[in-house]
């Protein structure tokens, strides 16, 4: 997959993204829904998560949706907005509230962990071809999806269908599978739903356990592009061990797409000073080796995760792809981009909510750059991402 090429964003955006947001109550203490008396209100949302954490690494981003005329939706607005996202295409529905949702403090991978959404029937869930702006979600040099979107109603479905149709003017398209069971439960064709979409896209993100729960792949990475043998990136996300990321289409899997590949652009000009932002899970493993998909000559590259003292999980999958678009859009090498995934989503792992600062570019570039030796030696935990370049040094050694 090339890399290089003219800009055509006709607004000069390098991210768009479209999905619903909601606001997040947080619990004050651990402890069953039942049992907390009070709750701390946030945002989440696995889009708009992936644009504030790119605004705060000085990309220009827009965020698309529909929120409610209420004050759960002026929040939406303002907190994104305040991470320097765009949100002038941000639709108000008056007859429709916007979704919010309680979770527990745990991690949202165990049994204790609990959610509780309210999102049935909000403004986001009616969003169409025929009441979002087309032209501003299609503004941007990369348009940034999730499988969520597709769940939450048949106008939503359409609409995804309509953005990762092959056409002219159709920027490159990221995925993000993002499977949630639970959206889907009135939906037994989900998982063929989120295979088809995936499919239709050029950068897709995609979990080991996310794969075997959708789609009954168990054989790991290389099986996974077996499946997906259509993304110009792929990335393969296998937890606190690492990800994998195969580059470039096999032959004769475009026919859906536009017949020219797809171009992603380094950066306009300076880049543009940082302020605070977002991340996916890490742990440790081995070194970073490139290789080769079996039967294939694609490229593949497979990029441990650093070794990072958790304190919460949600978000860091949101992170991991901001980190790695972010990087791609300055057309790093490809072991680099897995590597400011990792940083970017070991960001938002060592804090508590769903956004967290990530590292400055300096930092991350500095880290990226380690030899393996000194990539396997990373010891991230809260707070890193603030540390003096002295205290870096003494967090990355055992």
């Amino acid at each position: 997959m090339t890399l290089t090429g003219p800009c055509n964003a006709p607004d000069g955006v390098d991210v768009v993204a479209l999905g619903e947001s909601m606001v997040t109550f947080l619990p004050s203490r651990p402890g069953r829904l039942a049992d907390v008396p009070s709750f701390e209100r946030g945002i989440g949302g696995a889009e708009s998560n992936v644009v504030c954490g790119l605004a705060a690494a000085g990309h220009a981003v827009r965020w698309v949706s529909r929120v409610g005329v209420d004050g759960f939706g002026d929040h939406l607005v303002e907190a994104i907005g305040g991470y320097g996202v765009d949100v002038s295409a941000v639709r108000r529905d008056p007859a429709r509230q916007t979704g919010v949702y309680f979770r527990t403090a745990g991690d949202r991978a165990t049994d204790a962990h609990e959610v509780a959404y309210y999102r049935a029937g909000s403004a986001a869930s009616a969003m169409s071809a025929a009441n979002v702006d087309l032209g501003a979600v299609r503004s941007g040099r990369v348009l940034h999806l999730s499988g969520i979107t597709a769940a939450l109603s048949r106008g939503c479905l359409e609409l995804m269908r309509e953005l990762t149709a092959p056409g002219e003017g159709r920027p490159l398209v990221s995925f993000d599978v993002n499977h949630r069971p639970g959206l889907w439960r009135r939906d037994a064709d989900g998982p063929s739903v989120l295979l088809e979409l995936a499919r239709a896209c050029d950068v897709v993100f995609v979990g080991t356990d996310e794969a075997e729960a959708a789609w009954g792949v168990s054989g790991g990475a290389e099986a996974i592009r077996v499946l997906l043998p259509e993304p110009g990136l792929l990335v393969v996300k296998d937890g606190a061990r690492g990800a994998t990321l195969f580059e470039g289409t096999a032959t004769g899997t475009r026919s859906h797409s536009s017949a020219e590949p797809r171009a992603i652009v380094p950066p306009r000009a300076a880049p543009v000073p940082q302020k605070g932002g977002t991340p996916q899970a890490p742990g440790r493993a081995t070194h970073s080796r490139p290789a080769s998909t079996p039967g294939t000559s694609q490229p593949t590259v497979f990029v441990p995760a650093p070794s990072v003292k958790v304190a919460a999980a949600t978000g860091a999958g949101d992170a991991f792809a901001a980190g790695f678009l972010s990087a791609t859009l300055r057309d790093l090498p490809l072991r680099d981009r897995l590597r400011h995934g990792h940083l970017w989503a070991a960001a938002t792992l060592t804090a508590p909510g769903d956004l967290a600062a990530p590292p400055t570019r300096d930092t991350a570039d500095r880290l990226a750059a380690l030899d393996d030796a000194g990539w396997e030696k990373l010891r991230l935990g809260p707070g890193w991402t603030q540390a003096t370049e002295r205290a870096a040094e003494e967090v990355r050694t055992p």
